[in-house]
């Protein structure tokens, strides 16, 4: 079996995966409802730009983190917003695991 089928079966097991399929679910129910898709958007777009400037070492804008923190408070008092962040989080969690086995399998030649 090559790699490229390798991978394809990877790919094929991560969408049959348990948190694949109900993030998939909770992402496509919570996001029909066009208020909460717009702010859940803004937040995401607010982390996502605060966690580039850390990534590329600069200072995160405190106005922004304030933002972010209040967007947060106020998205988690919905309950289908506060099962999509966890599940959103638990999806990830496979993804940053799985690009961890692929990357120690591979560390000796990134050296």
């Amino acid at each position: 079996m090559t790699v490229y089928d390798e991978a394809n079966n990877l790919a094929r097991a991560i969408k049959e995966s348990k948190e694949y399929l109900e993030y998939k679910e909770i992402k496509q129910n919570l996001f029909q409802n066009p208020e909460l898709k717009n702010q859940v958007e803004e937040f995401e777009k607010i982390r996502y730009e605060e966690q580039l400037l850390a990534l590329q070492g600069e200072a995160q804008s405190e106005e922004k983190m304030k933002k972010l923190q209040e967007l947060y408070s106020i998205l988690v008092k919905n309950p289908d917003v506060k099962e999509f962040f966890d599940k959103e989080v638990r999806f990830n969690v496979m993804i940053a695991d799985v690009n961890k086995i692929i990357g120690e399998a591979i560390k000796d030649v990134l050296k």
